[in-house]
């Protein structure tokens, strides 16, 4: 089943968009089964879940480990050793502490911006103009242990294709004006999940997060 999903998927990925598997609430046997089935970089949105599967999965020295969710500053120390991309830099305030954990594990810790554009109220991601006036007031630029290499955003819950094509689009629009004004380093763009990643890759996503359609269920 894992193994099936997971050719199903990246067999129709264009060149250059990879697959994010969403692991989180899942038991790192399932992870073992998708590893064998030749997928590497899996998805953790909490810290101490993610430090636990790590030491179990230590073994398997090229998976790559993204951290999805919303990651608070206290946290940060305990990922900041192996973490290869964080997807939700939300404020200033996490970014300066990812950079002052990154240097004291000796690191230059990847990051994604994250970009609120869907409908629903959130208290977490930067709206695409304030996104471009965090990168305009230049403070990240003197954070020596932290790269900014892209976004990351996710779509309106609803059906409306329309609607979810329309916040992909802006998230892809930032992308291109801040890789052209600001950050060269952007290569990044992470977008779409089970129900809407077609759309994302056609509106440029570059990394896809799919869990349950790989894994199933959330297993606790």
């Amino acid at each position: 089943m894992i193994a099936e999903e997971i050719h199903r998927i990246t067999d129709a990925l264009p060149t250059g968009v990879r697959l994010v598997a969403v692991s989180k609430f899942h038991p790192s046997d399932a992870i073992r089964e998708a590893y064998a089935a030749g997928q590497c970089i899996f998805g953790e949105s909490h810290a101490q879940e993610l430090q636990h599967k790590h030491e179990e999965l230590s073994d398997l020295t090229d998976l790559e480990w993204h951290f999805i969710g919303h990651l608070q500053t206290n946290k940060v120390k305990y990922i900041a050793p192996y973490v290869s991309l964080i997807h939700a830099v939300d404020s200033e305030r996490l970014l300066a502490e990812i950079d002052r954990q990154g240097a004291k594990a000796g690191r230059t810790l990847r990051c994604l911006l994250q970009l609120h554009v869907a409908a629903e109220e959130t208290k977490f991601g930067f709206t695409p103009e304030e996104a471009l006036a965090f990168l305009e007031g230049g403070s990240w630029q003197s954070m020596t242990h932290v790269q900014l290499v892209g976004a990351m955003a996710m779509a309106s819950h609803t059906d409306d294709e329309v609607r979810i094509r329309s916040d992909f689009h802006r998230a892809r629009q930032f992308f291109e004006q801040a890789k052209r004004d600001y950050c060269p380093s952007f290569s990044e763009l992470s977008m779409g999940m089970t129900d809407d990643w077609h759309i994302a890759v056609d509106e440029g996503a570059t990394l896809i997060r799919i869990g349950t359609q790989i894994f199933g269920e959330r297993q606790y």
